[in-house]
């Protein structure tokens, strides 16, 4: 099975340097006509250029390809339906958009500002929130779309420092949830990768020998599988070094305690059972979760 994305139009935010640009340059050469998207940032954000943008266009033209650049901020929704709509005026449609755009502001919870959580935000949830609205109604108008998300384990796992981070990279799995089971309909799929990779976010926090297995190049080939035709949905990737896994939210089966047990020492008395991971499981969505209690509870 050979994947392809000829006809194809995809956007990737973030697409100057690391990540996006490597998603940008594999997507033109399988096929796609790509609007590669970059604000031009610092890595916490700051300032505004778009060179990254235009070298990356350069670098797929010169090998063939086709691409413009457009340098919305994914965190101004007026921009980025400006983009959107300069995508459909250049190339007629949109059916990929890989959602990779990021900043990071670092620091302990103690010490982070509300301006820093909140431009973390900005950026990756309400980024995301921002590219996805605006190609919607494109995507259902089409019966056809992708969208892929960008986690880390510091949203999945936690990390020290991250905690505006993680937060925003949690919460586009909850969006990614949410747009699978309104998307399913008008088929567009909606996924979720989550990156193990030598970019200007890791750079400082790696050793070199180390970095030079983990290049973007590497996490890319779960990108394009997960925007295409073929793509599964509601799935994250978990991707580095050329190595990849596959992560879920997972539930226990409940536990019904007697009428004169449910009390804080009940719920003690029996939490090895409550939290034995042997019976977990995922659900497809959320009614499933709330049916499996009302069957166990109610006994319907």
């Amino acid at each position: 099975m050979s994947i392809r994305f000829d006809g194809k139009v995809a956007i990737v935010t973030g697409a100057g340097a690391g990540l996006g640009r490597a998603h940008a340059l594999a997507f033109a050469a399988r096929g796609a006509q790509v609007v590669v998207n970059d604000f031009g940032g610092a890595r916490d954000g700051t300032g505004g250029s778009s060179e990254a943008a235009l070298a990356v266009v350069e670098e797929i033209r010169a090998a063939g390809g086709i691409a413009i650049a457009d340098g919305a901020n994914v965190a101004d929704y007026e921009q980025v339906q400006a983009m959107v709509r300069r995508a459909v005026a250049e190339f007629g449609r949109v059916d990929i958009l890989v959602n990779n755009a990021g900043i990071l502001r670092d620091k302990s919870f103690a010490k982070l500002e509300m301006s820093d959580i909140k431009a973390v935000l900005d950026v990756h949830l309400m980024g995301a929130i921002n590219c996805s609205k605006a190609v919607w109604e494109l995507m259902r108008e089409q019966g056809y779309g992708r969208i892929v998300m960008t986690t880390s384990s510091s949203g999945m796992y936690g990390n020290f420092g991250q905690a505006n981070y993680g937060a925003a990279k949690m919460a586009v799995i909850g969006l990614m949830n949410a747009l699978t089971t309104e998307g399913r309909k008008s088929n567009i799929k909606v996924n979720t990768i989550a990156p193990v990779a030598a970019t200007r976010m890791t750079a400082d926090i790696l050793p070199e020998e180390m970095l030079q297995r983990i290049q973007p190049e590497r996490v890319t080939p779960a990108v394009l599988f997960l925007a295409s035709d073929d793509a599964p949905s509601k799935t994250v990737i978990a991707a580095g070094g050329g190595a990849f896994a596959a992560a879920t939210v997972v539930e226990t089966a409940p536990v019904l305690l007697p009428d004169e047990d449910v009390t804080p020492e009940g719920v003690a008395a029996r939490f090895a059972d409550i939290a034995d991971w042997r019976t977990a499981r995922p659900y497809d969505e959320s009614g499933h979760q709330v049916q499996a209690f009302l069957k166990l509870v109610c006994g319907q």
